[in-house]
């Protein structure tokens, strides 16, 4: 009967069933999913990849022409005359030797001549006014060739799009981790708060045994301190555990996005029964199955691909800046309409015209700016690449790292979850032998507080496997 008592214990220990029911209780993807949609850093870099998509767009538009629409009207008061001069006009005579017309004058000695007819013509005034003019036209250019600065800058706003894209997937794999820590933080804190009421609630029944055969001279004044120290020791637990608890559903609820003093509870992933070590990886999303290969597995991480779209961005960017000593070839073609001003009482504009053309720019480098610049950009790309190789380097020490924690902890957990059964039993045996005096009462305290130990240990020891495979989720590339 004892041995069930306990058992019962044990199951709301480690099942977390004192809940409150007037809280409101979450799961782990529950609160996974109110993080991330509150987080204002996911939140961000989704709008750069909206962001990074426009861009894509933009410099995709490089490739087609561009066309320009041109129109003015204005209104002038100008006007004015233009006078032109009066004189003698000769007048020309056919003549059959020369085969041509030719002017009838007589040249002199000096070289000058003199007319022997001529004409006259009066003295012109024309007048002018500009009024209403306008102008209007179309022009169209379309790059031919431009040493590939279009191209490689498309292809450099398409790797932007790339990175921003993984920036989501690592800001998400961060999210969930830092909410995994606050939810197990707080199902660690419940759980060992329930442990300790367990064990205050076995000092209780103990005390009222030891006090009544104090009263029947059974037993002494100082088995009573005994069992009365513990007791104190046991409520003081309750309230760290208890004030642990409500500040970690206050960082949980900062995560998440909710009032810091929400009623919440909440559901304990960590629970297997009585006790029995369960390793499988905690259901969240992830790709598939675990990779063995630690390459493959770093493969996998956000973090490698934005490492490898920035070093791919390094050496695109040492292409844009050769394009700039390459020749650029353009045609274009227009055509405008203008129309106004008036001369002599007529209109002097009122008409288009079409024209096309080819433009050419070849850079003529004397002074080697560009090619320093190119240096520039090729010592830049392989500072990139050196950054790459090291960082996946660290990353798959990381791996590594996450690995050796799990099988720690599940050995951990393994081990408490034997230790908390010779504890219970141990505590069985020493009941017994105390209630027939074969053992003293401070070897069944002792049993009694070696039962706490190993049931807190094991709380312990489930959180933080539970954790280490998130961890290791997030360092095999799997979050998301």
């Amino acid at each position: 009967m004892e041995m069930k008592k306990i058992l019962l214990i044990l199951s709301l220990v480690l099942g977390g069933c004192l809940t409150d029911i007037t809280a409101q209780s979450l799961s782990l993807q529950e609160c996974i999913d109110k993080a991330l949609e509150h987080n204002h850093s996911l939140s961000s870099a989704k709008l750069k990849l909206e962001q990074t998509g426009f861009d894509m767009k933009s410099y995709k538009a490089n490739f087609y022409p561009k066309i320009n629409l041109l129109a003015t009207d204005f209104y002038s008061t100008a006007q004015g005359d233009i006078t032109i001069a009066g004189g003698h006009l000769p007048i020309y005579n056919y003549v059959e030797s020369a085969g041509a017309f030719v002017p009838n004058v007589t040249t002199n000695a000096d070289g000058s001549y003199r007319l022997n007819q001529y004409a006259d013509f009066p003295s012109q005034t024309m007048k002018w006014k500009l009024q209403n003019f306008f102008v209007g036209g179309i022009s169209l250019m379309e790059p031919v060739y431009s040493g590939g600065k279009i191209t490689t800058a498309y292809e450099m706003s398409k790797l932007g799009v790339n990175m921003a894209r993984e920036n989501i997937r690592l800001t998400e794999s961060e999210v969930i981790v830092k909410t995994c820590e606050a939810y197990y933080q707080a199902v660690e804190a419940k759980e060992l708060g329930d442990v300790a009421h367990a064990y205050e609630a076995m000092l209780t029944e103990l005390k009222k045994n030891v006090e009544g055969a104090f009263r029947h001279g059974m037993s002494t004044r100082n088995d009573v301190m005994k069992v009365q120290v513990k007791q104190n020791e046991a409520a003081l637990s309750i309230q760290k555990a208890d004030n642990g608890y409500h500040l970690a559903l206050m960082n949980l609820c900062h995560i998440i996005g909710m009032p810091l003093d929400s009623e919440i509870e909440t559901v304990s992933p960590t629970a297997s029964g009585q006790g029995t070590g369960d390793s499988t990886l905690v259901h969240l999303p992830f790709k598939g199955n675990m990779a063995t290969d630690h390459e493959e597995a770093i493969s996998l991480r956000p973090e490698h691909a934005i490492l490898s779209d920035k070093t791919e961005l390094a050496r695109q960017k040492v292409k844009l800046t050769k394009s700039d000593y390459l020749p650029n070839v353009m045609v274009g073609a227009s055509y405008f309409y203008a129309n106004g001003g008036e001369l002599a009482g007529k209109r002097l504009m009122a008409d288009g015209s079409a024209s096309v053309g080819v433009a050419v720019k070849v850079p003529v480098e004397l002074f080697g700016g560009t090619a320093n610049k190119v240096r520039s950009a090729r010592a830049a790309y392989q500072i990139a690449q050196l950054e790459q190789q090291d960082i996946d380097e660290r990353m798959q020490l990381e791996l590594s790292q996450c690995q050796n924690l799990c099988a720690e902890h599940q050995t951990e957990l393994d081990l408490c979850d034997v230790a908390l059964r010779q504890a219970t039993e141990n505590m069985h045996l020493s009941k017994q032998q105390y209630e027939v005096g074969l053992e003293t009462l401070s070897d069944y305290l002792e049993a009694q507080a070696m039962w706490q130990k190993c049931s807190a240990d094991l709380v312990r020891a489930r959180c933080q496997l539970h954790l280490a495979q998130v961890k290791l989720l997030k360092a095999s590339g799997q979050l998301r």
